[in-house]
């Protein structure tokens, strides 16, 4: 039963998909931009303050909104016609970004303005992210619905290889009210591509009825399901406490390190990592419960390398299974959320799972840039991976 729950049915076959094709290669684009202006806007506010503190509450801003509107917003998805309002959203995201550049190249830009232009980007994406993930359930058969899951997460995270390396490179010639610039014209890409989408091919989802309690009613789903709950229990402790990279980073790079710079440089070798686990993910017709705890174990052990690492290129070697570890946590979930899915409820579990993941990090974000600025460098890193590893017996309570 193991072996075919893991036959390989090809790492890219949802490509063969023209409107998934069409897509994926506006989000690439997109994604690289988006990387620019999360890696440009923890730049701007360690050279305003110096603190990682500052850092921290800018990301509890950005995905607080999560947090609060996420299983709403994937209810109104599971209702709503998702490539129309992915398109409403990611407008709004392209306002957004040159709105953050303008203030930056005109010098009005200050902490509290980085904080208010990251809560508006947070309502949006918290609108945006179960109805531009339930889209891509649209893009494909049922039966690639966790092929095209484990190919977005691998789109997403490729473009962090390329976004925060670009922005490590531009930031000095071009400053960084450029690079937000440069991410609302990533936008562009993503709009073009939801035009050319063919409504007409979009696989018909079966949308939730109106009236009932449709958040409820996605709560209940999981806690119905023993094996689901845990696995869910597990994964939120981890995105709270081990996915808050960008907080510490530049202040690790610089101070423990000696080299601010390389900051952009060493999440994009991160990212490297979370390309590899997408893909791996991607490759398998059904994903086990095994590659969810794998990725848990690794990530723990990698985080607390990469927090005590002695130098900057012991650093970037122990990067890449610190990447490779947290995809395959968040693309497993994903991929096991959507084998458990019925058909009317893919964006309201898909919205779980971000709120999950992203809408943690208010929590997670603030404590880990205090432990930076009061305790230490290492250990504002290395806690995440103490918790991780922590959460794993966890999982023996999950039915095999």
């Amino acid at each position: 039963m193991q072996q075919r729950a893991e036959t390989s049915l090809g790492m890219f076959r949802s490509l063969r998909y023209r409107n998934a094709r069409i897509f994926f290669i506006g989000l690439l684009v997109s994604n690289v931009g988006t990387w620019l202006q999360f890696t440009a806007t923890s730049l701007l506010l360690y050279q305003l303050t110096g603190k990682a503190t500052n850092i921290g509450v800018n990301v509890m801003f950005q995905f607080l909104p999560m947090l609060l509107l996420g299983a709403w917003a994937g209810g109104v998805a599971d209702r709503r016609n998702r490539r129309l309002l992915t398109i409403m959203t990611q407008a709004g995201m392209t306002i957004q970004a040159f709105a953050l550049g303008i203030m930056q190249l005109t010098g009005h830009v200050s902490v509290g303005a980085v904080y208010a232009a990251s809560l508006s980007l947070g309502i949006i994406s918290a609108i945006d992210n179960p109805a531009r993930r339930g889209l891509v359930t649209e893009l494909v058969q049922s039966i690639d619905i966790g092929n095209a899951l484990s190919l977005n997460t691998a789109v997403m995270t490729g473009s962090r290889i390329f976004g925060p390396a670009l922005a490590a490179t531009l930031a000095g010639p071009l400053g960084i009210g450029a690079l937000f610039l440069l991410n609302g014209c990533s936008f562009l890409a993503i709009l073009i591509s939801l035009f050319l989408i063919d409504p007409r091919k979009l696989i018909a989802p079966h949308h939730a009825s109106k009236g009932g309690r449709p958040v409820r009613e996605a709560f209940d789903f999981v806690r119905s399901d023993r094996s689901l709950f845990i696995t869910f229990l597990v994964f939120t402790i981890v995105s709270t406490f081990a996915f808050n990279f960008s907080v510490v980073l530049p202040k690790l790079c610089d101070q423990r390190w000696g080299h601010p710079g390389a900051f952009g440089w060493l999440l994009a070798t991160t990212s490297i990592g979370s390309l590899i686990g997408s893909l791996l993910i991607a490759r398998l017709a059904t994903v086990s419960i095994q590659w969810f705890s794998a990725g848990v174990a690794l990530m723990g052990v990698s985080c607390i390398s990469v927090a005590w690492s002695p130098n900057i290129f012991f650093a970037f070697v122990v990067a890449i299974p610190l990447g490779l570890g947290g995809t395959s946590v968040v693309a497993s979930m994903n991929a096991i959320s959507q084998q458990k899915s019925p058909e009317d409820m893919r964006s309201r579990l898909l919205a779980l799972v971000a709120v999950g993941f992203l809408g943690s990090t208010p929590i997670g974000g603030p404590i880990t840039g205090w432990i930076a600025d009061n305790v230490s460098n290492e250990w504002a890193l290395g806690y995440g991976g103490v918790i991780a590893l922590a959460s794993l017996p966890l999982m023996r309570l999950v039915k095999r």
